[in-house]
């Protein structure tokens, strides 16, 4: 045990000495963001999952600095438009994830808009899920390359994916390259990895700066996976959807390990900072095994996706950079996806124009530089939005909090300690009247401030023969054919 506490400290000390050295304002290093969707803190095994086998992952969060208190949104349109626009979701006008809710504002200067304006090239690789029209489309939001599929997840013909990967999923879909549909080859998560790395060794080889946004879909249902990744947990007894939901995340898991494997061999990873998060919490925390309803592990959190406690808000979010940032470093501050655009444009050397919009987050880079610097105390709101048409009002309070670096003050009028009670059972509103006063008169001021910039509200339902990808595919499919696309092989 002295042995493993002497090189944690050694590590702090190096990485230390290496923030005082350099800073990471202007370093622009290349940006690999990999988020995965519906994943939870304890569907990994370096969180504390006893059934899931992910040495890659572990491996890198061995290696990372790790966020500690990483705050996203309840669901995965809010959480992507926070990480596109640096604002508040329902700021930029996503309150749901269907009914044409999840399309971000049109006047929002995109981060991949900003990176590109400091000579970044851009690539997205799975789910975008905030707009399917032209305009709203990623490589009308500051993307110069795209593969992905349609809104929703894939297979979800009635929120906007492609209609032939209703009947075909996670497998040889349907995608959007470009600005053209295409026929792949292969599981879903291999192909948007395999796509990703062809386009970063183009980069690479180009010597040209780049973000690459791996935006995968999986582990969200469908729980499909393919069968080597399913056989390890049927054999051992468990349900169909747990195995293959656990598939997806070994897999994933795999695919995430090839691409550090080949970043190494390219010479890469001493310029690029990669980053492993996810978009909300878990899904599907019931199952079975031999037949016996069993609860999975959720690393003991309460909550999980569409729930605004920490069980749906709280994610992992592990970021390396090879000698450049700490080895196997915590940092505890109260961090969220709204800081990603500052931080990503203050490493990039960005010049933000005078004219956008308001940046709700702070920049990570001080924390990144020493995890125990100045860190003010601050306010995040919670909502999980998906009110009925014409029922805002109503739903003010409904699945909503807000966290501080101490509290989490619930919808119920519950108030928590997550500091000393992180599973949030114990309540104690009543011994804190004067900080329920306080929170709630934010969260008031901020309801009232966002009302007007829900700019989807009151529109009505799209049927999915109308969906814009679908009458995309018709289209092509009667002018010219879907043409076979596969990228191109990596070593």
């Amino acid at each position: 045990m002295k042995k493993i506490i002497t090189l944690v400290l050694l590590s702090v000390c190096c990485f230390n000495g290496l923030a005082q050295s350099k800073s990471l304002k202007n370093s622009r290093p290349n940006i690999i963001l990999v988020m995965t969707d519906d994943q939870g803190m304890g569907d990994l095994a370096c969180m504390g999952n006893k059934v899931l086998k992910t040495p890659h992952i572990d491996a890198f969060y061995n290696d990372s600095m790790r966020f500690t208190d990483f705050q996203v949104s309840p669901t995965c349109a809010p959480t992507r438009a926070a990480l596109m626009s640096g604002r508040r979701p329902f700021e930029v006008g996503v309150t749901h994830t269907i009914l044409q809710r999840e399309r971000m504002a049109l006047d929002v200067f995109t981060m991949p808009q900003a990176l590109q304006s400091a000579g970044y090239k851009t690539g997205l690789f799975g789910k975008w899920h905030l707009g399917d029209e032209e305009e709203y489309l990623p490589t009308s939001r500051g993307f110069d390359e795209v593969l992905m599929h349609g809104a929703g997840g894939i297979g979800q013909t009635r929120y906007g994916d492609f209609p032939p990967n209703e009947e075909n999923l996670y497998f040889d879909n349907i995608l959007l390259h470009n600005d053209k549909i295409v026929q792949t080859k292969g599981f879903c998560t291999d192909v948007f990895f395999d796509a990703a790395e062809a386009w970063i060794k183009k980069q690479e080889d180009s010597e040209q700066p780049y973000f690459a946004y791996v935006a995968l879909n999986a582990p969200h249902a469908p729980l499909v996976a393919p069968e080597k990744y399913k056989k390890r947990f049927l054999d051992l007894g468990y349900d169909k959807g747990t195995a293959g939901r656990y598939g997806m995340i070994e897999n994933i898991d795999d695919n995430f390990g090839e691409m550090m494997k080949k970043l190494e061999a390219w010479g890469a990873l001493d310029n690029t900072l990669v980053i492993f998060m996810t978009d909300n919490g878990a899904t599907h925390l019931k199952g079975s095994l031999n037949g016996e309803k069993i609860t999975h592990f959720n690393a003991n959190l309460r909550g999980s996706k569409n729930s605004p406690f920490e069980g749906g808000t709280h994610v992992p979010a592990f970021w390396y950079w090879k000698g450049k940032l700490g080895t196997g470093v915590d940092i505890n501050a109260l961090t969220s996806h709204i800081d990603m655009y500052q931080t990503f444009c203050e490493m990039a050397g960005v010049k933000l124009p005078k004219k956008m919009q308001d940046l709700s987050g702070r920049s990570l880079v001080p924390l990144l530089e020493n995890p125990k610097a100045k860190w003010e105390d601050r306010e995040l709101f919670v909502h999980c939005g998906r009110w009925a048409a014409g029922k805002r009002e109503e739903a003010k309070f409904q699945k909503a909090a807000i966290r501080t670096e101490v509290w989490r003050f619930d919808n119920n009028n519950q108030l928590f300690n997550i500091p000393n009670d992180p599973s949030e059972k114990r309540d104690v509103s009543a011994q804190h009247p004067e900080v329920i006063a306080q929170l709630r008169t934010a969260y008031d001021a901020w309801w009232e401030g966002v009302k007007p910039l829900m700019v989807n509200e009151g529109l009505p339902k799209v049927e999915p023969k109308d969906q814009p990808l679908a009458k995309r595919y018709y289209k092509q499919l009667k002018a010219s054919g879907i043409p076979e696309w596969a990228p191109e092989k990596t070593e």
